[in-house]
């Protein structure tokens, strides 16, 4: 049996496609669009998800003053503080909760999210298995799911 072998314009019409990491794509957690929640100013999505792995107010402050998202997720990497222990629980949900707000705060990017209608989004991060699809399309593609599903409360709220 022979397989035909999928148009890559056929592909880029059936998925939308961003990495997590990517600071220029405003969809991606580092793209630079503050938001408030939780009490505090949060520059991007990246730099509350890091802040949130931790219940040491002065060390999620520390990372909510990196002064960017890169540094902001190296200060969230740290060995040296131990995290809340209900993180790997709630990560996706810190994670979705700040892009969520981040949407509802730029209409700009509610409009940009809902614009890929039902398109299946993939997160293209080359080396990240469980937010990306990995090198070989293999990861999770959480990060991708995570915006599907904020598409879709956005698209039954009506919002814009």
């Amino acid at each position: 049996m022979f397989f035909k072998h999928q148009d890559s314009r056929e592909l880029e019409k059936s998925r939308y496609e961003v990495a997590r990491d990517d600071i220029t794509h405003p969809l991606s957690a580092y793209a630079p669009y503050a938001f408030e929640l939780d009490g505090a100013e949060w520059p991007s999505v990246e730099h509350y998800y890091q802040a949130m792995k931790f219940e040491d107010a002065e060390y999620r402050e520390l990372i909510r003053a990196a002064e960017n998202p890169a540094r902001a997720a190296k200060l969230g990497k740290a060995r040296f503080k131990k995290r809340r222990k209900d993180w790997k629980k709630n990560s996706v949900t810190y994670m979705t909760r700040g892009t969520y707000i981040k949407c509802r705060t730029h209409t700009e990017l509610t409009e940009m999210l809902l614009a890929t209608e039902e398109l299946d989004i993939k997160d293209l991060t080359m080396y990240d298995y469980f937010w990306g699809s990995g090198r070989d399309m293999r990861g999770q593609n959480r990060f991708g799911k995570m915006l599907m599903g904020v598409r879709q409360k956005l698209k039954q709220e009506g919002t814009v």
